[in-house]
This record gives structure tokens, sequence and C-alpha cells, in this order.
């Protein structure tokens, strides 16, 4: 028979296809397993709707390998193809029997039928990896069967064969290895479970393979025979289809442990579904640690994606906000719009609503955790709680609303960790301000000068010790009415109306004695004020503005952010004695009175936790007065 030409598009499209829409070769499989899906459901259409007596039970998808002539057969006993469906189906690029028939039959309840193919160009995907392929198909209810054969862009050939039974064999001649593709690959056992495992594991009927194990002989000492058996490769029926009432915990963590390689039991995990305007089923899974590479660039986030329990994406970051990208899961979906070679996604409302709802679904379930379960979530906290706070911090706080329920903070009164409402609810009835203080550890913080006097009266200070937390404070502005105020923010407004004016008239006294401090430390602070929140100790660092020092500390060790620095302001205790001496050395001694101020500004510094720009000079300074 005359070899006849692809009749809708040129070979330049076939050719584009072969070699440009998908990304992996070994999705070629995945397509062809989806075709021999969809042929058994329309024979089971068929059998339900002309009460045939078909069950699903009698359908089957066989896969035949033989290495040494790198061939690769799959049979299906599906519905089969007529001449003119061979002609319309293979020799018409881009035409879907299968997006047909899903169309035909709306109505027909989606649990009964799934048929996954829509583009028609999944079946060319063989090309990628065949020389040839021949398909021997034939149609139920029909007495012939045909053969449609092709190398590839040079068209095809359609004649009569015989076969057995209704059904289609698809016979792939494999192509020959390169330096750049080991195409034999797809003739391993191995190789092919694996591509089954992967993309078609939850393919409603059973995908089986013969597969050859070999044993010593009886009786000898080298010599092997092969005993053949059938396997089923895929498990069929998905997790995620069972209802909650017939898992138990260790079945889905089983589930995550060989899904995603993890050693460990997740924290939680979210078995959810929805209807109507978007219809998915999901199953999403909070890991106990953060991988080793998550708070870095080479982290990518992102659900499993599967259409009909087919896998299309294996990461499908627009699935997770930021915010929640530690989690691991799957989102199963049939009303997803899939571009033409069913890899990616197109951005569609369908995708935004389902995202939407799992956001919503992961916080319902750290919500739930928080209130429940307060040691699992502080485990949980102490491995993404980095992450909650940037998505807070991240789109100018769009996340706040969101977010500010689920973050911790370490409380100086509890010495543990503290929501923002438990701390707000037990404020004093004056407490004007939710307090926070800054540093490296918490034990450091716990000695700042700054928080002696809030702690005296009874107030509780959050002890920030992530570089973040302060640029989420800033960012969050306030917690239900209350604002976020640093113990060094220089202007904490503790004072009684009597400490108020006490102190005006001691500012007043002392202004020559601070300007001259001031002046003599050339520019390394703003400004020298006498302090309202030092109690004990005699001198301290706040700042004026928005960026405060241990923001300054953060931004120094960024690229290009080197010249960032705070407004400080060096705070002296009217109280300490050390008062009395600097007021004494103003009248006396001028010179001496300079060498203290830059003693009391390097420890402040030190204090805070920032080196000192002379430590030799600071030594020898305080050895001269020794």
């Amino acid at each position: 028979m005359a070899k006849k030409a692809f009749k809708a598009e040129s070979k330049r499209l076939l050719d584009m296809m072969i070699n440009s829409i998908y990304t992996h070769k070994e999705i070629f499989l995945r397509e062809l397993i989806s075709n021999a899906s969809d042929a058994m459901d329309k024979l089971y259409f068929k059998s339900m709707t002309e009460n045939i007596g078909i069950t699903r039970t009698d359908f089957a998808i066989d896969l035949a390998l033989d290495k040494e002539n790198r061939i690769l057969t799959i049979t299906d006993n599906g519905i089969g193809m007529t001449k003119d469906e061979l002609e319309n189906n293979l020799g018409v690029i881009a035409q879907s029997g299968s997006f047909k028939f899903k169309n035909e039959n709306s109505d027909v309840d989606k649990d009964d039928i799934s048929v996954i193919g829509q583009f028609g160009v999944g079946f060319y995907s063989a090309f990628m990896v065949a020389s040839s392929v021949t398909v021997e198909t034939k149609a139920y209810g029909s007495d012939t069967a045909y053969k449609w054969y092709s190398e590839g862009v040079d068209g095809y050939t359609i004649t009569e064969t015989e076969k057995d039974s209704y059904g289609t064999k698809i016979t792939l001649k494999i192509k020959e290895s390169t330096e750049e593709e080991d195409y034999e690959d797809f003739v391993t056992e191995y190789k092919i479970r694996g591509i089954v495992k992967k993309y078609s594991d939850y393919i409603r009927y059973p995908i089986k393979m013969l597969v050859g194990h070999s044993h010593l002989k009886e009786g000898t000492e080298d010599e092997y025979e092969t005993h053949y058996q059938i396997e089923t490769l895929n498990s069929m029926i998905p997790i995620w289809n069972k209802s909650k009432a017939e898992l138990t915990d260790e079945e889905y963590n089983l589930f995550y442990k060989e899904k995603f390689f993890d050693y460990e039991d997740p924290i939680a995990h979210i078995h959810t579904q929805a209807e109507g305007t978007a219809t998915y089923k999901a199953l999403l899974y909070i890991p106990a640690k953060a991988p080793f590479d998550y708070y870095s660039k080479d982290y990518e986030k992102g659900l499993q994606l599967y259409s009909n329990g087919v896998l299309i994406m294996d990461k499908c970051a627009d699935l997770l906000p930021d915010h929640f990208s530690f989690v691991k899961g799957l989102v199963d979906s049939s009303d997803l719009s899939l571009n033409i070679s069913r890899e990616l996604l197109q951005h569609d409302r369908q995708l935004k609503i389902i995202a939407r709802r799992i956001e919503k679904s992961i916080k319902n379930e750290l919500s739930k955790m928080l209130k429940n379960d307060r040691e699992k979530y502080e485990k949980f906290w102490k491995a993404f709680g980095l992450q909650i706070k940037f998505g807070v911090y991240n789109g100018f706080g769009e996340g706040k609303e969101l977010l500010q329920d689920l973050l911790l903070f370490y409380s100086s009164a509890d010495k543990k960790y503290v929501t923002l409402e438990e701390y707000t609810l037990r404020m004093k009835e004056e407490q004007q301000y939710i307090f926070f203080a800054s540093g490296d550890e918490v034990d450091k913080i716990d000695k700042l000068p700054q928080t002696e006097l809030i702690k005296d009266k009874g107030y509780e200070i959050l002890y920030l010790t992530d570089s973040i937390d302060e640029f989420v404070m800033q960012m969050m502005v306030d917690y239900n009415g209350k604002q976020f105020k640093s113990v060094s923010a220089g202007d904490l407004d503790l004072e009684t109306p009597e400490e108020k004016e006490e102190m005006k008239a001691k500012k007043e006294e002392s202004r020559a004695v601070l300007e001259f401090i001031k002046d003599s430390l050339g520019g390394k602070v703003k400004d020298v004020r006498l302090s309202s929140v030092l109690k004990s100790h005699a001198v301290c660092l706040t700042s004026d503005g928005i960026l405060s020092i241990e923001m300054e500390k953060v931004l120094s060790h960024m690229p290009n952010e080197h010249n960032a620095k705070a407004e400080k302001v060096l705070e002296i205790n009217a109280s300490h004695p050390i008062y009395e001496k600097l007021k004494t050395l103003f009248e006396t001694d001028k010179e001496k009175l300079a060498l203290y101020g830059d003693l009391l500004y390097n420890q402040a510094l030190l204090v805070e936790g920032i080196a000192i720009e002379d430590p030799v000079d600071f030594t020898n300074k305080i050895c001269s007065l020794m």
C-alpha cells in the first residue's frame, strides 16, 4: 500500500513535537499508557450503556521487552480502532479521539470514566525514542484488524492484518544508543518499571510486564536458569482517592516517606478535597525537618500535579505560596487546563482557586496544631518558623493577616515561646506597646541595659534572635491595635508626669556637658542624652529613625548595604555615679571628659554586640586611666 503523508500538519510540525514539546523523553511511555487507559475507559463506558457485560477487572495493559532486538510493545484490550479512526486519530496530528469522546459524554460520572488524553499529540512522542512505530488494532465488534506503520515525518501506511482479539498493540523499534542518549534504557526492566512508577502508578487498570528472574540451576555452581512471571507494576488506587476512615497514620506516613524520600515521619498530613468551581483532591505533608538546602537558592518548592492519577508535573510551584514552601505533597485534578504536551500548566482560574484553597488548608492545619499540640507546633516552628517570618516580611506585609497568629517569639516573662495573642491578652492595663529586644542570643538580650526598667515595671518583652525579626516587626507595625516598640528605640514613654518634669530639669542642667561629649565623639553618634530607660547601668545605645542598631548589623553583612547606618544615640544614666563624674570633669578637665566620653561610647558598642573600631586604642585609654 502506498505511503500516506500526514494530513493536518507539515513535517515541520511533527518534527517540532518530537524534538521540542516534550522535555523528558521518558514521557513517551506515560502518553502511550494513558492512551491505552482511555481506550479501556471507552469500552467500559460502552459496556455500561449497552449492557455488554464487560467489567473493570477484565482490562489490563501489557508491556513486553525484547532487549536484544530493542523492541518495546504496549498492548491493551480496550475499544480498539477502525480504519477510519486510525486515519483520523493517527493520520491527523493533534486530533484527539479521547477529547471528542469526553465532550460527547460530558454528563458521565467522573468516577466511572476518566479519559486522560486531550490533544492527540501524545502518541507521536513515541518517535522521540523509536525509529519506527507499528500499531495493530481491532475495534470492538469488528471482524477486521488494521496495521498502521510509520518511521516518522515521511508519513505512514495502513494495511489489513490478522489480530485475534479487539484492542491495540503498539510496537516500538527503539533507536540505537548514541553518545548523548542511552536509548537501550527503554528496553530494560529497571528503567521501564521506574517510568511506570513515576508517571502511571495510579492508572486505574493494571499495567503488567513479563519479568525474568535468574537462579542457579539446582546441583550446579555457575549455571543459571531464568523463570518468568507476570508482575503488576502500578498501584492503581491512589491513596488520596481513599477515604480518611480507610487510612491509618502509619499508612499516610509510609506513603510520605516512600514518595518524598524522607526517613522521618512528617509532623502532620492534610487530606482534603473540593468540588465546584475547582475540583481536586490533595494530600499534603508538613515535614519534621527542613531539607539541607531549604534556606538556599537551590531549593525548589512545589507540589506534584496529577490529572486523573497521571503525573503531569513533579513540582508545580504555582500551587504553593513561598511562605508554605516547606509543604510536600500532591494535587490531583481533571479541571486544569494543560498545555499541548501535558508537561506544563497554563495559568488559569482553576489553578489560582486551588492554590488559594491549599494555602487556607495549610494555615488551618497549622493553627489547629498550635492550639491542640503546642509541643509539636514548636518542633515545626524550629524547623520552618523563619519561613513564616519571611512570609510576613515579603510583599510589604501582604501576608500579615494570614500569618501573624502563627508567629512565635521567646518571652522574657515565661522563658518560652509565646504567640502575639498570648502576649497581648496579658498586657497590663496601662501598657501601650508590645515591647521587643533584639540580639544574637536570648541570654545576651536578657542582660541588655535597656530591658531592666521595662522588666521592673512588670512588662513582658519579646526576645528576637533571627536577623529578619526587626524587619518583620517594622512591616507589621502593630498587632490588634497595639504597636511594636523596640527597647532600644529611645522613646519608650515609661515615665510618670512627675518623672518627666524631673528629667526635663536634669536635661536642661546637663545640656552643655552632653553637647561637649557629642562633639568630642566626632560624628559617631547623632546625639548624647540623659536616659529615661536605664536603671543600674551607666550607658546604652539607642537609635532614632526607622533603621535600628540591630538592623544596621544585619544589613552590614549584605552585599551593597555597607553604608546603611542607624542614627545612634548615646544615653547616659542620670542616676549613676558616672553622671556626677562627667559634670565635674566638664568644669575641671575637659580633656579627660572627652576620654571618658569615648570610653563610654565603646562600652555601649560592646554591650550591643558591635565590634569597636580600634581595640588597641580602647585598651590604651583604659590603661591610662588605671
